[in-house]
């Protein structure tokens, strides 16, 4: 984290072919990248811009998603704050989930706000909130982020399960659609093509053995996907599939797992590296 955060960026490839050689016992090829993971190396350090950090950042995404498919695919907005201690948690609903806007898995979820500990929330928000995200293995979307926290309305089912669809888009185009389940018990994972014909790969993961039934809005998840992925290289488009059939964005992901995952088989780290197409192909 400190290596990243006081060295300047131009050593920032030394580093993250170290941690790539360590994590695959490979070296990284700069100069015509082959592999899914090796490629988000490249769009770590090469692919920076201002929209990107935008549409990072959890709380901003809202406007951008907002104009480009529609408000209704947001999930409803309770509050924004600058720090745990500005919390409004009266004007809050008994059940919501409170996010940080500028990293992962910076979430809380609370199912009965006569129960929480205020203690414990303003505590983990004041760690996630020192945490610059772009330090942890260099992806510099996240470095320019100023943090907050949102409040956002709980859509879980009452078991706290919700079918997540991760729609995996490459030069605009979506690919893939990856299905997480069980997060109560042990994440696990599908891949789907965009015909639904379940892939037999996964990475970090177990892969989820049963059959999961078509989405009805299938065509309509590529259909927002793509329209907004367009004109990136590679963002993966996340979307919540409520028992109602209404779909809810979740985020915008453009260098999924930090392009470190351990993908079974090895050789589908290859094969999505041929979908995704840079400048430095050859």
């Amino acid at each position: 984290y400190y290596l990243y955060k006081n060295i300047s960026k131009n050593k920032w490839p030394k580093i993250i072919s170290m941690q790539f050689y360590i994590l695959k016992r490979r070296r990284l090829n700069w100069t015509n990248p082959k592999s899914y993971d090796e490629k988000v190396q490249w769009l770590k350090l090469y692919d920076d811009s201002e929209l990107r950090t935008k549409l990072t950042d959890k709380y901003a995404v809202r406007e951008w998603v907002a104009k480009t498919i529609g408000e209704e695919y947001l999930i409803p907005l309770l509050g924004r704050w600058d720090s745990p201690e500005d919390i409004e948690y009266s004007s809050l609903p008994t059940q919501f989930v409170l996010k940080a806007n500028h990293g992962c898995g910076c979430n809380y979820i609370v199912t009965d706000k006569a129960t929480i500990d205020r203690k414990d929330i303003c505590k983990k928000f004041k760690k996630w909130m020192k945490i610059n995200y772009a330090y942890l293995c260099g992806e510099r979307q996240y470095e320019k982020i100023k943090p907050c926290i949102i409040a956002e309305e709980y859509i879980a089912d009452l078991d706290g399960e919700i079918p997540d669809y991760k729609v995996w888009c490459f030069n605009g185009k979506a690919y893939y659609i990856m299905y997480l389940c069980e997060r109560n018990k042990g994440l696990k994972m599908a891949f789907y093509d965009r015909d639904w014909n379940k892939q037999n790969f996964v990475y970090s993961y177990p892969r989820y053995e049963k059959e999961v039934e078509r989405p009805q809005c299938l065509d309509k998840l590529i259909y927002l996907s793509e329209k907004l992925a367009a004109n990136f290289y590679h963002v993966r488009v996340d979307f919540y599939v409520l028992k109602n059939g209404d779909i809810k964005f979740g985020e915008m992901t453009f260098t999924s797992a930090g392009g470190k995952s351990k993908w079974s088989p090895e050789d589908a780290d290859f094969n999505l590296g041929s979908l995704l197409h840079l400048p430095t192909d050859n």
